[in-house]
């Protein structure tokens, strides 16, 4: 949940009259602070959200064909038990669906930055059937990432009634708004099995949009967050390793930009011992960034149905859940699979980017990859 204060900080930086236009910046800043930034994000991955909700390019609608291709695939796999986590494209064959998903892959890393996939008969399927299906589709993508110290590459996101107040708590373990963040991987994707009663809506927002807004308006800002921030692991770690990551929020190496962001995780690294405070500077620039990211005017929201399936680019998009209210049954519980993917095909990453994703070596590289880790694929929220 978000703090008064903090809510007090995003509608000074919303209200419009805050951002001041350039003819006036220059007047408080010298143009000496824009030196060092890299230049404004051109293309494709720089958008807007209203203009990009209503061109619904970014939704792919399967054929029965392309379904039916799926059912193919799965069933003799779910017939035969498989170690889910051992299914690899060969494994899983999709002669039409599979060229389709590079080219939407293509268009995830190098494009917008994100696609929805309507949509999957999930109602029809078995819990294992949804499992490998889902599973089978991300090997055609990237390799599979474990998504926390258990070693699951089959992530769940479903309310286990936890409060992100517990510093060993993941958000996506509770009913609570998320916030604007990224995740630990290049790719994460999401497979709707069950809606929430009312809210859980997938909200979207470009973090070039919010580069250039920032670059645009207050550039000494943008330029500090550029300096590394500490950042919780939530108790996730190896043997040596600190309880946080020092990363920072916008890395640029070889003509892009990529950014790692999780305000509630760094806020919560306060409380280890060898971690300073933020300063008033940082939790300005931090401020400023929830505000564009919290801006409708930069964001967008999308509602999931059963079958739909996400794909967002964690390195030019911050995702976001609003908070939800359940339906009382059990069988009826939102519920979300969760991959966290490695694309071969990935961007080149700044080498900081190892404190986090173990390595930067484009399809072998993110997650909580702890030694001796063995990867699962539970079938329910554990």
């Amino acid at each position: 949940m978000l703090s008064l204060s903090r809510l007090s900080a995003l509608n000074r930086f919303c209200d419009k009259s805050a951002f001041q236009p350039e003819a006036q910046l220059e007047n408080r800043m010298s143009p000496d602070s824009l030196l060092n930034l890299p230049p404004e994000i051109q293309g494709p991955s720089a958008w807007y959200g209203p203009e990009m909700f209503t061109r619904r390019d970014w939704i792919e609608h399967l054929s029965e064909t392309e379904i039916d291709e799926v059912e193919r695939a799965t069933k003799p796999l779910a017939d035969a038990r498989v170690d889910i986590t051992a299914i690899h494209r060969d494994d899983f064959p999709l002669p039409m669906l599979g060229p389709r998903l590079q080219r939407i892959l293509d268009e995830t890393l190098n494009g917008r930055g994100f696609a929805l996939i309507r949509c999957l008969p999930v109602e029809r399927w078995t819990k294992l059937e949804s499992a490998i299906a889902f599973f089978g589709i991300g090997a055609h993508i990237g390799a599979a990432r474990p998504q926390n110290a258990k070693g699951h590459a089959l992530g769940h996101v479903k309310d286990l009634g936890l409060s992100s107040s517990d510093p060993k708590a993941r958000i996506y373990q509770t009913r609570e708004r998320q916030t604007f963040h990224t995740d630990s991987c290049d790719v994460v994707s999401l497979l709707c099995l069950r809606p929430a009663k009312s809210g859980g809506l997938s909200s979207l927002v470009s973090s070039m949009t919010i580069f250039n807004e920032m670059r645009r308006r207050r550039p000494d800002l943008a330029k500090i967050l550029f300096e590394p921030v500490e950042t919780d692991r939530r108790g996730e770690m190896d043997e040596g390793q600190k309880p946080y990551f020092l990363i920072p929020v916008f890395n640029w190496r070889d003509g892009l930009l990529s950014t790692i962001y999780q305000r509630q995780y760094i806020e919560s690294a306060r409380r280890l011992p060898d971690v300073p405070p933020l300063t008033a500077s940082q939790i300005e620039a931090m401020d400023m960034f929830d505000a564009l990211a919290n801006d409708p005017a930069l964001n967008m929201h999308m509602e999931f149905r059963p079958g739909d399936i996400q794909l967002v680019h964690n390195h030019t998009i911050l995702h976001d859940r609003t908070a939800f209210e359940d339906w009382p049954e059990p069988d009826r519980k939102r519920h979300l699979l969760r991959l966290w993917l490695a694309p071969a095909n990935s961007r080149l990453l700044p080498p900081v980017f190892a404190e986090r994703y173990g390595r930067i070596t484009p399809g072998d590289r993110g997650g909580v990859a702890l030694s001796g880790m063995k990867l699962t694929a539970p079938l329910d929220a554990e």
